[in-house]
């Protein structure tokens, strides 16, 4: 009976060291270690020249963290299921309405960033910021960074 406790628990010991070390390279999340990288990923990208990324970037900073704001209401609401029919409809149309403000508000920004940079560009930041979020998606999931599609 022993002998068994012990291997269970040298096993145990041996998964929590596998996974420690498996771990060992991953760091907590740093939000500004993602603004950072993704800031770099637009200007790279979208090839911004210095002059503009310093007009474009406190623009586009207060739209992230605006939504950021409606993202963290629109979670909020979806953490609790209300208990009765009129409670579910309320959270839906509130859920609907911030995602018609999110809308509204991409577009009032892509018109504040036709007056800073040409629409090619906007597109490629917009496009950057897709490849940088499905890049980022696919490491955090563990695959490998190939190739985009």
């Amino acid at each position: 009976m022993k002998k068994r406790l012990y291997l269970v628990l040298i096993a145990t010991m041996m998964c929590f060291a596998a996974f420690a070390q498996q771990n060992g390279g991953r760091q907590k999340f740093s939000p500004q270690k993602f603004d950072a990288e993704l800031g770099q990923f637009i200007v790279n990208e979208a090839h911004l020249t210095p002059q503009e990324a310093a007009r474009f970037f406190p623009v586009y900073r207060e739209m992230l963290h605006k939504q950021r704001m409606l993202f963290s209401r629109q979670r909020e609401l979806g953490k609790v299921k209300p208990a009765d029919e009129e409670g579910c409809k309320k959270v839906i149309q509130e859920r609907d309405a911030i995602e018609i403000e999110l809308k509204r508000m991409q577009e009032q920004y892509h018109n504040k960033f036709f007056e800073i940079l040409t629409p090619s560009k906007v597109y490629d930041v917009i496009k950057a910021e897709e490849r940088f979020h499905r890049r980022k998606l696919k490491q955090w999931s563990g695959h490998k960074q190939g190739g985009e599609r």
